[in-house]
């Protein structure tokens, strides 16, 4: 397997591509958990007990290239994520790395991420899609901060194209091991509110996206 920037393989960005056309459900227990907006999200049980998710839709008034913009661009998540802590990116041995800390409710603790992406443009039948990557990276130059619980494991992959007017189709996958104890509520809540709202969330930034300076 021929691995690029960051580890990222030809296949994966592929993967994420064809899954965009074709939503890949069978063969696996994916589990329909909520639909709304527009949006519908799959979860899958996996053999540790954690859940991996897909999610499958349309943002409407979105372009593809301006949401892979503001999805990509960490400063403004700042602005409009109001879960984010800290984020920001940062040379290491070459490579650009991420470093992202998410606010939890009390009493429960922080979780921070370190990891590396990459993003590409394919073509598919004559039609761009933009696929952003992103996975867990250990790295000395961030060590672990105290009463902040690092994720050691997490996997994202997003895919974009024209819904044929002025939005995007959209295709995520998520996986991540919190770590600690969460309590099953919050991890429902987050699934079925949560994502759905930071969607719409990222949409509304993209109408505001020219004003940011």
């Amino acid at each position: 397997m021929d691995l690029g920037v960051g580890g990222f393989s030809e296949e994966q960005f592929r993967e994420a591509c064809a899954e965009l056309q074709q939503p890949a459900l069978s063969g696996a227990d994916w589990e329909l958990l909520v639909e709304t907006f527009g949006i519908s999200i799959y979860r899958l049980l996996d053999q540790t007990g954690l859940y991996e998710y897909k999610v499958f839709g349309v943002l409407e008034d979105c372009s593809p290239g301006l949401l892979a913009d503001v999805y990509v661009d960490l400063d403004y998540r700042k602005q409009w994520d109001q879960y984010v802590k800290e984020l920001y990116e940062k040379e290491c041995n070459g490579e650009a790395v991420v470093y992202w800390q998410v606010k939890y409710p009390f009493p429960m603790s922080n979780r921070d991420y370190v990891y590396v992406r990459q993003r590409r443009e394919l073509d598919h039948e004559g039609q761009k899609i933009h696929v952003i990557l992103a996975q867990s990276t250990p790295v000395p130059q961030f060590p672990e901060k105290s009463g902040v619980i690092r994720v050691k494991q997490y996997k994202q992959s997003l895919a974009i194209q024209s819904d044929g007017k002025r939005g995007s189709k959209v295709f995520m996958y998520y996986f991540d091991n919190p770590g600690g104890q969460i309590p099953s509520w919050l991890v429902n809540w987050a699934a079925k509110n949560g994502v759905p709202n930071f969607l719409k969330d990222m949409t509304k930034a993209c109408q505001n996206y020219h004003k940011k300076t």
